[in-house]
Order: C-alpha cells, then structure tokens, then sequence
C-alpha cells in the first residue's frame, strides 16, 4: 500500500517499567515511552507499551498489523525464574557411574578458603532421589564403547511418568562428540512420557567438562516451560493484534543477537540475560558513535543494575556466567549485576549497620512515595527526600508521594541515630559503593584499568549517582545518552539475528591438521547457514564468524581468540595462536610465545551465524544558538552532602542542545530520568545530544573557566571524544 508506514518495535521488560522503543524505517524517526510493568502477567505491560507507542505516533490500533512490521523483545522471565531459585521439579539422567556429578560439582569457595571451614555446599538443582543412569557408553572421540542400554532408558522413562516429574535433563558421557545415545534417550521418553519437557545436551551446549554440561542443560530444560508458556502467549496477542498476520517476533538472547520466538522456546537458557545484553548492545552504539571505544556501562533499573565493559565498541562476551546460584556456560555478554537498584531496601543488620538491597520493593508493592502498599526506604525513597529527583516520575504521569518517604527515612535515622539527611545520603552512598564494586569486577579483576575507561550510564535509576561514582573509580567522565531510560529498548532495534554453535575438538597446535579443523568449521557454519535460512535470510545475507578457545597444555581454562574468515592453512593457524600469546598477555601479564615446552592447546571451536538487520542511524542535533537558560525550569532544594540543601536550578533535558553547558549544582530531568549535577562538576551536549559529564577541580574555579571559555565552546564542535579530552586538558 503506498504511503504505509513501517515500524519495528523493540520492548523491554524491566521490573517496574516496560520501555518501549519505535522505529520507522521509512523517515528514520524514533519515538519512545514507558508503561508500568505487570509483574502477575508481563504480557499486560508489553501490549500496553504497543498500543502506547502507536497512539503516539499516530497509528490507529486497527491499523497495526499493517504498520508494525517486526518486534524485538527482551524479557526478564528466565532471569527471575533463576535468581528467585524457582527451578521446580526436575529430572536427571546421566551415564552409568556417573549419577553424582552434581554433587562432585566444582571445588569452589565463595568466601575464600579461610571460611571454608564453616562452609557447607548449596543444595543441587536435582535432588539424588531424582537422578537415573543410563547403560552405555561412548569414547572421547564418539566411539561407542558400550551399546546404549535401551530398556533400561524404558524403565527409566516410566518410573519418571509415574512420579509426575515432567521435566528433565540428559547428559551422557561424551556426547558433544557423538549425540546418538542422548537422542535415543529423547525418542524414548517422547514415547514412554510424552507430555515431558526434556532438554538434552548435545544441543544445549555442545562442549566437554560435564559438570558444567549438566547444569545448564537443567537450567534450559528448568525454564524452558515457562519461558515457552510466556513467548507463546505474547505471540498469540500479537497475532490478535495484527489479524493473524505472521508477524516477525525476535527475543534477545545473551550473546548480544537475536532469535524467532519460534527457535527460542527450543534454546531458552539463551534468553536468561536478555534485557542487560540489549542496554550493553545499545550503550556501546551509542557510546561509538560519540567517539569512545572504551566503555563501562551502568544500567540502572528498578530492582538492580547491570554494569560491563566495551572495548573498541563491542561488548565483552563470557562462557563462564552463573545467574544466581547456576553456572550457565553459554555465550553471554559478560554482565554483572548488583542489587542496587531505584526499589532497593534500606535495612539495618543485626549489629546494627545500615544496608541496602539486594532486596527490592519492585514494582509492586514499590517504595514508600509511590503509595501503592510498600513499607520499606529505598533508593528512590532517598534520592526523593533529598530533592535529587522530582516529585514524579515520566514527566508528570505518576505522582510521587514525598511525605510517605520522608516518614519512612526519619524512623530509619531514628533507629540509626542519624539526622533525616545524614541517612538519605548514607543509603545512596552505600548503592554508589555497590555500583562501584561491580565496576571494578568487570574492570579490575580482569586484568583493565578502570581510570581508562568513560562510563555511560542509562536506564530509569542509572545516572542518578553518576557524580559519585566519577569520583570513588577516578572515571575519565560519564555519557548519559539521550532519552537514557529506554536505551536497552533502543539497543533491541541495533542488534542482528544470531546463533552460536560450538564443538569440542581438543588438539595440541603442533599436531593440527589444517584440513580437520577446516572440516570441523565447515560443519559448525552448515548448522548456523540452515538456521538463518529457517530466519528467512538468504544465503547471500549470511555472514558468520569464526572463534576457537585456546590454552597451554596443562591450564584448567581457555582464552577465545578470533579466527580470520577464508582457507585456513598452516600460516593462518600461527596466526591465531599468536593472537592466543598476545590475549593471554592481556589478560594475566605473561605468555609462554618464547618457550616451546609450553604448548598451546585448542580445545573447543565455534562458530556466529549472523543474520544483519537495518539499525537507526543516530542524528547530529543542530546547536540552539541561545543561552543555557531557556531550558531552564525552575528550582527546588536539593542536598549533595547529607547535610545542606542548596536552592539549585532545574533543566529540561530536551530543550538543551549541542555545545550547551551546564554547572553543578544542577538538576537535569527529562521524561524517564534525572541527573543530579553535584557541585564542581560540568555537563556539556555533544552533537548527538549525548550529556558528557566531567568533574573540574573546584566549584569556583569552575565557574570561572565556564564564564572565560563559553564563547569559545559554543563555536567549537561538539564531537563527544574531543570534548572530554578538552576537559582532561582543563584539569
């Protein structure tokens, strides 16, 4: 139909709001909003996000299977599930011989070996009593030593239909080199138990170390019927919606692409870090396009705040996560989270210290102002108290009740023995520390200097203590990109199809055979072709990228390096095991390149079928050509330092534009989040309208440089790298 509009939608599910993020792929415009989340059913707040972001632009609801032409959603579900420790009751069949492997499990102690006099391992995700071998045996190499005991794989498929256990996980001794046990095993149980859910591992995670094969397989097999009962739901309002049209429905998955619902209900323990990985996807195009190649991101959201690292614009992926208490080895952008989010709970221990998080109020019952039944200080709860956020939310839409806080926060200075602001700033302080440890875990503790880095912060609570965290890590400064609530929607609409696929091929370098290992990819690329095709991309769309996972002979880990595109011959196979020597240099500050006995051991290759798709281009914003102060709104007292309250002045976001600077103490609001500007610091509006946030060396020697130098800042360009090298130089 001429003239019809064509829109892609990405949504994300957080715990109090559902972000919404629309693109038209015609005009290129972006337009986005926000809708309480519905924890009871997630699919309310996804829906309502829909028709919320049509009304605004100005699609009727009859007509949206006409202009929606595909949705991109990241989705909390699996996560939850896990970090709630909500695995239901699960069934385990492993070889014969080997039904204590979750109680072997890895030696690890969290506290360190000092304590682990006093500790005690966790519970297992499957009990003893519900684990079952099976007879036979397979090789390293996918011989079959021993036949597969067929009617005992009957016996055992019966005796779990008669306990009532419907879902299980299989893992059989060395079947990432030969799956043909582990399947006869399904057929069996598909026959004897239809009505399971089962998950086997050669197609959860196709590589050795069976203790870690095992658990995520029952990870995949523990989420899967929620995660498919959710997805299915959510498919079948879209096709309400869109009159039973096929619409194109992706979920992101952690390695930082995308899948068809229909593909991702068979792998859904690659959706368990769904949401942070779009925020990560989103941030780092952001922060790339400003100019900055080494990032931190810092997504603050309701209930917690993911932080990781970008190094030369993409971020960092991991085979090596957990989520809460269950190692998952799959590829994932390696995040870490922190329970510091806007409804984290201010408690006090029973020495009497204060604490907050890493329980959360949610969004439902929420914190103390949003006077809908919680009884709990949170964040939002200080941050309100302390003027450092208006007494609202999205612009106006939900009131905040600011008497409620405050009642909550002098009882809990009282027990404390604290004046009112004293503890408001203590609580922050406490979740800026928090935010701060996190960082240095994805920083520090792998092997990078965090002082090196700009920070970029978004999502509803994430830049509310930006400041703080410039000066507890010594950051070079903070981007806060425009419109930073709905960033991790936004990154839903930037990221390509993609799927992972992984075989264990253990070898020394010197006895590889280029052709062998040219096979091995060429088998791991026919996988990942078949499946983008059943994407519906054609063959010449096809891009993939190959990777393997190296080690010196003798290391327990592996370092994954990339290996180049095309014949893959002697040379090329030097070539990736000196980019091994050189990562591994990186990341531990030594290599064995110069001692031939150490020798360098492949163990698993892997290879990305990547389907792309269209992104948003990020548009240069014209500068204004007026002072600062049309943006200006107003003032309220806001308190920085737990003890005074400043009359401070208000920004509208949205009505400041490139080369405008503003001086802390500052507020700078906008529709889905606030940046409160402590005194001494400076935020400046790149091209892109990206906020670059620097801390000066005083309050008054910073002034008088923002009075010398504004002439000469408005006629510069505003480009984001050149703006925070300029402050390094002013300092």
């Amino acid at each position: 139909m001429p003239g019809q509009r064509r829109i892609r939608v990405g949504i994300d599910t957080g715990g109090t709001f559902t972000d919404v993020v629309a693109f038209d792929e015609e005009t290129g415009e972006l337009v986005s909003t926000k809708v309480a989340s519905t924890p009871a059913d997630p699919a309310q707040g996804f829906l309502a996000g829909i028709d919320k972001v049509l009304d605004l632009l100005g699609i009727p609801r009859t007509q949206a299977g006409l202009a929606l032409t595909a949705v991109c959603h990241g989705t909390t579900v699996a996560t939850n599930q896990l970090l709630e420790g909500k695995v239901g009751v699960l069934g385990f069949i492993a070889s014969e011989g080997y039904e204590s492997i979750l109680e072997i499990a890895r030696q690890s102690v969290p506290d360190g070996y000092g304590n682990s006099y006093f500790w005690v391992k966790p519970d297992r995700i499957v009990p003893a009593d519900r684990v079952k071998a099976v007879g036979g045996r397979l090789d390293h190499t996918g011989a079959q030593v021993r036949p597969f005991d067929e009617p005992g794989a009957v016996e055992i498929a019966r005796w779990f239909r008669d306990k009532g256990i419907d879902t299980i996980g299989v893992c059989l001794l060395h079947s990432y080199a030969n799956p043909a046990h582990e399947q006869r095993m399904r057929e069996i149980l598909a026959a004897e138990h239809p009505t399971a859910v089962v998950s086997i591992s050669s197609e959860v995670l196709r590589e050795y170390r069976e203790y870690e094969r095992s658990m995520t397989t029952l990870v995949d097999a523990a989420v899967k019927p929620k995660v498919a009962g959710y997805v299915g739901s959510i498919k079948r309002r879209l096709d309400e919606l869109t009159d039973d049209r096929d619409l194109p429905f992706y979920v992101m998955k952690s390695n930082g692409g995308v899948l068809s619902a229909a593909e991702v209900v068979h792998q859904p323990i690659t959706t368990v870090l769904s949401g942070p990985a779009a925020g990560a996807l989103g941030a780092a195009m952001i922060a790339r396009n400003a100019g900055f190649s080494r990032v931190l991101t810092c997504d603050g959201g309701g209930t917690s705040t993911d932080v990781s690292v970008v190094l030369d614009g993409e971020p960092t992926l991991t085979t090596e996560g957990t989520v809460g208490a269950y190692p998952s080895k799959i590829p994932m952008i390696d995040v870490v989270t922190v329970g510091a989010g806007g409804g984290s709970i201010a408690w006090i221990s029973p020495e009497g210290a204060l604490k907050v998080g890493p329980k959360s109020a949610g969004a439902d019952p929420g914190p103390l102002c949003y006077g809908i039944g919680g009884t709990d200080v949170t964040i939002t709860d200080a941050h309100l108290v302390l003027g450092r956020i208006p007494p609202h939310l999205l612009g106006g839409e939900i009131s905040l009740d600011i008497t409620a806080a405050r009642a909550g926060l002098t009882a809990l200075a009282a027990e404390l023995g604290l004046e009112l602001a004293t503890c408001a700033n203590g609580v922050l302080e406490i979740s800026a520390w928090n935010q701060a440890n996190a960082l240095r875990q994805v920083t520090v503790q792998r092997g990078l200097d965090v002082r090196e880095f700009t920070l970029t912060t978004f999502g509803g609570s994430g830049s509310l203590l930006l400041c703080r965290l410039i000066d507890i890590l010594n950051l070079r400064g903070v981007l806060v990109p425009p419109d930073p609530g709905n960033v991790s929607a936004f990154g839903l609409l930037t990221v390509d199809v993609k799927n992972d696929y992984v075989q264990t091929a253990v070898a020394k370098h010197a006895d590889l055979k280029p052709a062998e290992v040219a096979a091995g990819f060429d088998g791991l690329t026919a996988e990942a072709a078949a499946a983008l095709s059943r994407e519906g991309f054609p063959a010449p769309e096809h891009r993939f990228a190959r990777t393997a996972d190296l080690r010196y002979f003798g290391q327990a880990f592996e370092v994954r390096v990339p290996v180049p595109d095309g014949e893959l011959t002697e040379p090329v196979l030097a070539e990736v095991a000196t980019a091994f020597h050189d990562a591994h240099r990186g990341l531990y500050g030594y290599d064995f390149r110069d001692q031939p006995s150490q020798q360098v051991e492949w163990v698993n290759l892997r290879v990305s079928g990547i389907g792309p798709i269209r992104r948003p281009e990020l548009r240069r914003h014209p500068a204004p050509g007026e002072t600062v102060e049309r943006a200006r709104t107003g003032s309220r007292e806001v308190c920085f330092d737990g003890k005074n309250y400043l009359p401070t002045p208000l920004y509208w976001r949205t009505d400041l534009g490139p080369g405008d600077v503003v001086t802390g103490p500052a507020v700078i609001e906008e529709f889905g989040s606030t940046v409160p500007l402590h005194p001494g610091f400076t935020a400046r509006l790149d091209d892109y309208a990206n906020l670059l946030i620097t801390r000066e060396a005083t309050a008054s020697e910073h002034r008088r440089r923002v009075s010398a130098e504004e002439p000469q800042r408005r006629g510069a360009s505003a480009s984001g790298a050149e703006d925070m090298t300029r402050t390094e130089q002013d300092r």
